[in-house]
């Protein structure tokens, strides 16, 4: 099993830190450093940032968001980050949810299987660098009718194949990412119920698609937080898991809630959902099961974090990805250092 880092979103007030996190983990031999966006930054211009100034550790977008971008144009981005960091990009997509694609990018959350699915067949086969035609449900190129003409990628990635990654919650989606993706982009991940929440599905996926699960990568975001006292650590937590549970798209489409239901917690999952959406934050945080906090984050001193670490191997996942937490740039490195050293004790690099 592998490490990564997820610096979230840039602009959530720790900007200064993250490129220093970026680095360490670029020191300590981290596999890959992921960056995400929603309606804020964008993820590639930070990881051209962070790849400028790392030299081995892999970017990836954890995710490029579908409605954001007409899919030659990802696979445009994708060669030119390839070709600037040496080989080093991965291209994680994801849809979004309704009220971002429709509200901000102003595009109907409509058919996300399909359009997912169509979207990763243009990115390829322009990627490929052939003269891009493609004629489907939600996009032909060239436009019939009109002056458009099959034209062919001029920008020459470093590699034939970019690792391409799916971020996938529910059970179809998950299924999907199995057959048409090299990974799947997990979050909220239990290594109890990893097997019945993701893992059949992506494996039946697999099969599918005539492959086993050798090569695909199972990569699942954590936070991590290092200390005694994994009732306080938890705490902190507890606003960023009502915030997804509770207040993450609307009440009927909020998947976030179905999977914390799916693990068990349709009573809590619930009560967490009203009370956000009443707008009593503090109310949903404090319905936050300490359980679901401890069963989704790596808490504790680093024995601890070795034992989770290994039952999240044993589980499937071949590169666990670490959001370090932390009031200060100390804390976060501490916490990445720990990182390292709970996988060395697991035993399961």
């Amino acid at each position: 099993m592998r490490l990564g880092i997820n610096l979230g979103y840039w602009g959530a007030g720790m900007d200064s830190d993250n490129l220093e996190v970026a680095k360490e983990a670029d020191r300590l031999g981290y596999d890959v450093c992921w960056a995400a966006e929603a309606y804020g930054s964008d993820a590639p211009t930070v990881l051209a940032w962070v790849a400028a100034q790392t030299e081995r550790i892999d970017v990836g977008s954890a995710i490029m968001q579908i409605p954001a971008r007409q899919p030659a144009m990802t696979a445009m981005t994708a060669a030119t980050l390839d070709s600037l960091s040496g080989g080093r990009f991965r291209l994680g997509l994801g849809v979004s949810g309704p009220q971002v694609s429709e509200g901000w990018y102003g595009v109907k959350f409509d058919k996300p299987l399909a359009r997912t699915r169509e979207y990763v067949e243009i990115v390829r086969k322009a990627m490929t660098r052939e003269r891009l035609s493609y004629d489907g449900e939600h996009w032909t190129l060239p436009l019939p009718g009109g002056p458009g003409k099959p034209i062919k990628l001029t920008v020459h990635p470093e590699r034939e194949h970019i690792p391409l990654y799916i971020a996938a919650i529910g059970p179809k989606n998950l299924e999907q990412t199995g057959e048409i993706a090299d990974g799947a982009l997990l979050i909220f991940p239990s290594a109890d119920h990893l097997e019945e929440t993701a893992l059949r599905h992506i494996r039946a996926g697999r099969e599918k698609a005539g492959k086993t699960m050798d090569g695909f990568d199972v990569c699942p975001t954590l936070p991590l937080a290092v200390g005694d006292d994994v009732s306080g650590l938890a705490d902190m937590f507890r606003p960023y898991t009502a915030l997804y549970v509770g207040g993450m798209g609307s009440r009927k489409q909020n998947f976030y809630n179905q999977l914390a239901q799916r693990m068990g917690y349709e009573k809590e999952a619930a009560e967490i959902q009203d009370k956000y959406l009443a707008g009593d934050k503090a109310g949903a945080a404090a319905a936050v099961p300490h359980q679901l906090i401890d069963q989704t984050a790596l808490l504790g001193p680093v024995e601890r974090i070795a034992e989770r670490m290994q039952a999240y191997a044993a589980a499937g996942v071949t590169t666990l990805t670490l959001a370090p937490a932390g009031f200060t740039l100390d804390e976060r490195l501490t916490a990445l250092r720990a990182g390292t050293d709970a996988l060395e004790r697991a035993g399961v690099a």
